[in-house]
C-alpha cells in the first residue's frame, strides 16, 4: 500500500545523515535472525509482537546507529523520523477498491513497527477493508503461521480461498506453505498484471 520500504529509508538517511553502513549492518543481522533464522527474542520479534515498547526498539536501534560524522542517533522519535517518506500508492488503493467492488473480500495483514504516528491510514480502513489485522494488536507476527491462519478466519474463510501479496519474500513463502495463494510484490504494475491473469479484475 505504501512506497518501497528501501526508498522511504534511504530518503530518512539522506535527510538525517545516518551512515549507511552502520545501519546496513544492524538490519541485516536483526532481519536475518527475524525472517532467517528463526531467532526468537530480537529487537524485530519483539517490536512487531508489541512486546516491547516503541522506546525501547528505538533506543536499541540508535544505540546501533551513528550519523556520518560520527555523532551519535537521537532515540528519541526515531521510529516515527525513519518513515516519515513514506506515501500511499494510488495504484494499490485503486486495486483494493476494485477488488471489494467486484465482491471479493479483503484484509489488511501488517506487521507494525510501532503503530506510530500516521503509519496506517486508518480513515480508510472502513472503505478498503473487510478486516485488519496489526501485528502487535493481535500479538502475532508474519511470517507465523497462525497470523495467515487468523486472518482468513476474520474472513470467514479457509487459508486456499484466500490471495495474500506481500513485499517480503519470506511472508510469501510462509504463506504459501500455509495453504494461501501468494504474490511477491515489487512493485504496482506487475502486481496489477499478476492479479489481472489471476482474477481477471484488477485494471
Amino acid at each position: 500500500m505504501t512506497s518501497p520500504i528501501l526508498d522511504t529509508m534511504n530518503a530518512w538517511m539522506i535527510a538525517e545523515q545516518i551512515d549507511r553502513q552502520t545501519y546496513l549492518s544492524v538490519m541485516r543481522r536483526w532481519v536475518t535472525q527475524a525472517y532467517v533464522d528463526g531467532f526468537e527474542g530480537n529487537p524485530i520479534h519483539l517490536l512487531e509482537r508489541g512486546e516491547c515498547t516503541n522506546e525501547e526498539f528505538e533506543r536499541a536501534l540508535a544505540a546501533e546507529l551513528s550519523h556520518v560524522d560520527g555523532r551519535p542517533v537521537a532515540a528519541e522519535g526515531l521510529l516515527r523520523r525513519m518513515f516519515a517518506a513514506a506515501v500511499l500508492e494510488a495504484d494499490m488503493l485503486d486495486l483494493i477498491r476494485s477488488l471489494r467492488q467486484a465482491g471479493l473480500r479483503t484484509a489488511l495483514l501488517s506487521n507494525s513497527w510501532g503503530n506510530v504516528g500516521d503509519e496506517y491510514p486508518r480513515h480508510l480502513f472502513a472503505e478498503l477493508f473487510d478486516a485488519v489485522v496489526i501485528s502487535a494488536e493481535v500479538g502475532m507476527r508474519k511470517p507465523e503461521e497462525r497470523i495467515f491462519r487468523h486472518t482468513a478466519a476474520l474472513l470467514g474463510l479457509e487459508p486456499a480461498e484466500c490471495l495474500f501479496i506481500d513485499d517480503v519474500e519470506a511472508n510469501v513463502t510462509a504463506a504459501t506453505a500455509a495453504g494461501l495463494v501468494a504474490l511477491h510484490h515489487t512493485e504496482a504494475a506487475a502486481t496489477l498484471a499478476r492479479l489481472n491473469d489471476l482474477l481477471g479484475l484488477a485494471r
